[in-house]
């Protein structure tokens, strides 16, 4: 039997209009039973979304400043979402509630949830659905990591006794009751969650687009849009910066090898991008996205007879373990090793880290070379291709484009190729322009 739970962004769910879209989607299908809910993004240009309005207030409220004027604004989304659909509804109570908490230092997390609360209370009662509070069913460990277990646990004993519900995503709570939030994109985190638990067939992540598109449009001019992603394929383009769906989000879901079918709201009808376990669905491009990021350096260290020394890599990443840095590649040769970092990461210890590798290992040379992007080619399509790389380098080449660092993965699933920051741009552009267009 078909069952399928839904995550509505902040953009769907941003007034009432976008609600009554939202619960047209939602009864088109008897299947769609369990539903996870946003706090309101942004109406317009200009607009703030509530949670960022949540933010601001608790902000004032620490510096003993009047939170009046703010705290309305919130209480007039709510209540004109509300006023608009008809339903009886008072979240008087609440907001006191909530008010009262902020003015006692409640802490940004609780401040911050209240977004998704209260807008999963009003898209339960407008669609007749029971509310589950999501810090009843979603769990956190003291260290503040995510407690999968038992969250499944307790979640899918809450589902098995509701037929239809709405959850609020990005929050669940502490061991000692308080409220803890996910990171960025905490509510896809959420739906993945609740997907697992009801043991679903499918998991419907609707946004304001539709679906995953071959590259940053941003940066390359209509990309085109993706039919069939794998899960490994995702995680490497999100990690490299592709922002539809957060990382995070896949896990609880590819536990269960439960596909997700990201869609758009404001074009229901368009099929989206489909996130499977495996497929076999032939690819109309080699490659099936191109991602990447700015904002790295290289840590390159010379040695003669570097190949041939016992625990020379685990000392180098020892260093940067004992300093906090964590890294995001490792290409070496013979007698050199390149250890690819967040310059962020690296500002303010780099003295630091150098001192720790010249005292570990006496390298003949260590250096870093700073302004540097990661340019992410991903694809089932290039396994075992032949060619693939050397058009990626020509491509490159022909625009002028010099490569600093170049990884490719054993599972042949992606190749990473280092440019200067500024040829960033004209990397992407080059690399679509060879495979796509």
């Amino acid at each position: 039997m078909s069952l399928k739970v839904l995550k509505f962004g902040g953009s769907s769910l941003a007034d009432a209009e976008h609600f009554r879209s939202v619960a047209e989607i939602v009864k088109s299908d008897p299947a769609r039973r369990y539903v996870v809910a946003s706090a309101p993004g942004k109406r317009m240009s200009g607009d703030s979304k509530v949670t960022d309005l949540l933010y601001k207030c608790y902000a004032l409220a620490c510096d003993d400043e009047d939170i009046t004027e703010v705290f309305d604004e919130i209480k007039a989304r709510y209540n004109s979402i509300i006023e608009e659909l008809g339903i009886e509804l008072d979240l008087t109570e609440a907001y006191e509630k909530i008010r009262f908490s902020m003015l006692h230092n409640s802490g940004r997390d609780y401040v911050a949830s209240r977004g998704e609360y209260l807008n999963a209370m009003i898209l339960a009662k407008y669609l007749g659905f029971d509310f589950i509070d999501a810090k009843k069913v979603v769990f956190f460990n003291e260290d503040g990591t995510f407690n999968a277990e038992r969250t499944n646990d307790v979640m899918r004993d809450a589902l098995s006794t509701r037929e239809y519900a709405v959850i609020p995503g990005f929050y669940g709570s502490m061991p000692n009751g308080t409220i803890k939030t996910f990171s960025r994109g905490g509510s896809d985190i959420t739906g993945s969650i609740v997907a697992r638990a009801a043991s679903a067939t499918l998991y419907e992540n609707w946004t304001d687009v539709s679906g995953f598109l071959m590259a940053d449009p941003r940066i390359i001019d209509n990309p085109k849009p993706i039919k069939t992603i794998t899960y490994k394929e995702l995680r490497e383009l999100s990690y490299m910066g592709a922002t539809v769906l957060h990382e995070d989000a896949i896990f609880p879901v590819r536990y269960s090898k439960i596909p997700i079918n990201i869609r758009n709201t404001n074009s229901p009808d368009d099929k989206g991008t489909f996130i499977v376990p495996e497929t076999d669905e032939i690819s109309d491009y080699i490659i099936t996205g191109i991602a990447g990021k700015t904002g790295f350096s290289n840590i390159t260290i010379e040695k003669a007879m570097m190949n041939s020394e016992l625990g020379l890599g685990r000392k180098v990443l020892q260093v940067l373990e004992e300093n906090n840095v964590s890294f995001e590649h490792f290409p070496s040769g013979i007698d050199t090793m390149t250890v690819v970092v967040s310059t962020k990461a690296l500002q303010d210890k780099r003295a630091d880290v150098l001192a720790g590798i010249c005292k570990n290992i006496n390298p003949d040379n260590v250096f870093v070379e700073e302004n540097l992007a990661l340019v992410a080619i991903v694809g089932r399509g290039m396994v075992k291709a032949k060619g693939t790389a050397a058009r990626i380098f020509v491509a490159l080449a022909e625009a002028g484009v010099n490569i600093r660092m170049i990884d490719q993965g054993s599972s042949e699933l992606n190749i990473i190729v280092g440019v200067d920051a500024n040829d960033y741009v004209t990397a992407l552009n080059a690399i679509y322009k060879e495979f796509v267009k």
